[in-house]
């Protein structure tokens, strides 16, 4: 799909790896919608030429009316990239205490429920596109994580979630295809982010240390540039692709 003068949402909007791919696709040409929490953030890290909505993916009337404000806006919704995720870090025990439910259930709610309410949302919303000359009406990008694979000590909800999404790749792809809807999720490794700028530096500097070249954490830029890749290639669905520097 080409992205010029498409519609597209973006969650997580107003830091790291939403706020890279925001920008690529505006640059790109696209109409860019950016989703999250806290709008006088997600309005700071925009600037002018993006639009933010505030939008908390774990509600679904939140999620259903975000995507609504969009159609009404722009008459349409092609596009739609997963970025909102939050760590919930903790041990499942860990000095005679419990993994808190409620932790858990935050961390499930927004990463991978969260995930599924705007896949859903947006994927009815594409479904009445006009399709394009490759068949396609909308394209759907999730961003799963190499924890979802080789999760650290206290990522266990984290990594649960991450690999819900990457579980739900095929299941939904094959759902959509009908549609014309293509689903793609990406596993990025150590990126810097917010999330990673919370990370101890020992463990930082142990997982920089088990990648190939180039060892270093990845930049957004170089995760929104993959975004853009999978956007444009007809041919990626169903899949899920690892951008990690070969982290082992």
């Amino acid at each position: 799909m080409k992205l010029e003068n498409k519609v597209a949402i973006v969650t997580g909007a107003a830091s790291g790896l939403g706020l890279a791919t925001c920008r690529a696709l505006a640059d790109a040409g696209a109409r860019v919608v950016g989703f999250d929490l806290d709008q006088g953030k997600l309005d700071a890290a925009l600037g002018a030429g993006i639009d933010g909505i505030a939008v908390d993916v774990s509600s679904v009337s939140s999620v259903k009316a975000g995507v609504d404000a969009v159609v009404a806006a722009y008459g349409a919704v092609h596009v739609v990239v997963n970025c909102a995720g939050i760590l919930g870090p903790c041990k499942t025990i860990s000095n005679g205490e419990l993994f808190p439910t409620e932790l858990w259930n935050r961390v499930l709610g927004v990463n991978l429920t969260g995930t599924f309410n705007v896949i859903r949302h947006a994927a009815l919303a594409m479904s009445a596109n006009e399709p394009e000359e490759t068949g396609e009406r909308g394209v759907i990008v999730n961003t799963a994580s190499g924890a979802a694979r080789q999760g650290q000590m206290g990522q266990a909800a984290y990594s649960a979630s991450k690999a819900g999404v990457i579980g739900m790749t095929l299941p939904v792809a094959r759902d959509l295809a009908g549609y014309g809807i293509r689903v793609v999720s990406i596993a990025p490794g150590l990126f810097e982010s917010g999330m990673s700028m919370g990370m101890p530096q020992k463990v930082s500097d142990g997982l920089i240390e088990k990648m190939l070249f180039p060892r270093r954490m990845g930049k957004a830029a170089e995760f929104a540039a993959l975004v853009q890749h999978v956007i444009g290639n007809a041919y990626l669905n169903a899949m899920t692709l690892d951008i990690d520097c070969g982290t082992r």
